[in-house]
């Protein structure tokens, strides 16, 4: 009798471990997806939108999205490589601000990160900043390619970043539900 009790006590410890463990590591949660982030810069669909000036204010506003264009499911963890530049010359990069967690993004999922820069102020103009630029250079999270993409506003029309400082702040990247 002792003997199945031993037995039994073991495989109820066992049964515990192993869920306790799927529990840690299971294929749904953020420890496991960060292990395997694969979203590719190149299996994104890349877009950067100014938005709207605000008035009397020194700071702006930008949106970086991605489409997943890619046959399947991938993990975007961390912040997206961002970065304006003129030439070979100066450049301003984007500068992760607040906690990342990855997102399962499935086939045609949209994430988005927001963007904040210093612009020209009054009685400035565009040649006065350190970058002004209607391209900007960015990459997925992780993945070393990086791939130049026109900078649009809120019409979809052409326009200029004109940034004033070496950093564009970014905030933690979400996922955009329909």
């Amino acid at each position: 009798m002792q003997r199945r009790s031993v037995l039994a006590t073991t495989v109820a410890a066992l049964a515990l471990t192993v869920t306790a463990g799927l529990g840690l590591t299971g294929c749904g949660s953020g420890r496991m997806a960060a292990l395997h982030a694969n979203c590719k810069t190149k299996g994104l669909s890349w877009k950067v939108t100014v938005l709207k000036d605000t008035p009397h204010s020194t700071h702006r506003e930008a949106r970086l999205s991605g489409v997943n264009k890619g046959s399947q499911p991938c993990v975007f963890d961390g912040f997206p490589t961002f970065a304006v530049h003129v030439g070979k010359g100066p450049e301003s990069d984007g500068k992760g601000q607040g906690r990342t967690m990855p997102i399962d993004l499935g086939r045609g999922g949209t994430v988005t990160t927001s963007l904040r820069y210093k612009d020209h102020g009054p009685g400035m103009t565009p040649a006065d900043c350190l970058v002004s630029n209607d391209e900007a250079v960015v990459g997925a999270p992780r993945d070393h390619h990086q791939k130049a993409i026109k900078v649009r506003d809120e019409k979809g029309k052409k326009t200029r970043m004109n940034i004033c400082d070496q950093t564009i702040w970014m905030g933690p990247p979400v996922e955009l539900t329909s």
